[in-house]
């Protein structure tokens, strides 16, 4: 007998939500992932009908619409590493002052509409923002998401951390640049964005949503400000919580965690149905954007 709610949909349980991250971002394969959600939904059919809620929706992607007349936006590319990088830029439309500028980096799927649409949401805010695609190097994100994982997996973590230093030196130099510039990053990119705080000098601000932590002998090389976001139910990220509480402390950083209790990791992203929270995303939105107005424009 499969689990379903009183209105005939599918409960997803915190087991399942466990799985899923287990095989989006460890060592389950997707065999394995089915086989087990197969057993906790109770039946194949069951777990058929939990894959979509748990996985991100395409379809729901545009708070913002890609034409929405506020904004304009254009492709961009910089000089990376090794080679050429793709840029979703985006500004308000008509504004020819010079603005802040934030770089945005994609979770573990790639560049794809959700995160295109966190730009267009700065870019409504009175920013230029940048999401920028990491996996230009090899061909771009592809429409398939297990496929964008195993090419995340396989980029040179050095090579994506320098790419990712040249996507703040362009925007700090671009004519329409006040040259402050920020970065926010989920998941993958949240841990991108941590290891860019400790690598660029440049960068006045940084926001992590539930992004691992970055080695803490390296602290002392951040001068950011930091906003970091997690979910109180990630027991994977949150293990490294303290210690990098205590190594900001220690050596005078300027940071600010919330915890956001009984969300799962991934709770800001709308287009997946069974995590996503939106008392949590919305709350820790405001507190971005009141961050980086506090940072990048005073």
């Amino acid at each position: 007998m499969s689990k379903t709610s009183p209105n005939s949909r599918p409960v997803i349980t915190q087991e399942m939500i466990k799985a899923y991250d287990e095989y989006t971002h460890l060592t389950l394969d997707r065999r394995g992932f089915m086989r087990q959600l197969n057993k906790l939904a109770g039946s194949s059919a069951a777990a058929a009908a939990i894959v979509p809620l748990l996985q991100a929706n395409g379809a729901r992607a545009a708070l913002v619409a890609p034409d929405d007349s506020r904004i304009s936006s254009e492709t961009v590319r910089f000089q990376g590493a090794t080679s050429k990088v793709e840029g979703y830029l985006v500004r308000p439309a008509g504004n020819t002052d010079k603005l802040p500028a934030i770089l945005v980096v994609h979770e573990n799927r790639g560049l794809n509409e959700h995160l295109r649409d966190v730009a267009r949401r700065l870019a409504i805010a009175g920013y230029m923002a940048m999401a920028v695609d990491f996996l230009s190097p090899v061909g771009g994100t592809p429409d398939d998401e297990d496929e964008a994982r195993q090419k995340i997996r396989a980029l040179d973590a050095q090579q994506t951390l320098q790419n990712a230093e040249e996507a703040v030196a362009y925007l700090g130099i671009r004519a329409d640049s006040t040259g402050a510039v920020g970065a926010i990053g989920f998941c993958w990119g949240g841990y991108l964005v941590n290891n860019l705080a400790v690598v660029s000098p440049e960068l006045k601000a940084a926001v992590s949503y539930y992004g691992r932590q970055p080695d803490t002998t390296l602290v002392p090389q951040i001068s950011a400000a930091l906003l970091l976001h997690y979910a109180g139910l990630d027991d994977r990220i949150n293990a490294g919580i303290e210690d990098f509480r205590s190594a900001l402390t220690d050596h005078g950083k300027d940071f600010t965690i919330y915890m956001y209790e009984g969300v799962n990791h991934a709770f800001n992203n709308d287009t997946s149905e069974a995590r996503y929270d939106e008392k949590a995303a919305e709350l820790a939105w405001k507190r971005t954007l009141a961050f980086f107005k506090e940072k990048l424009q005073s």
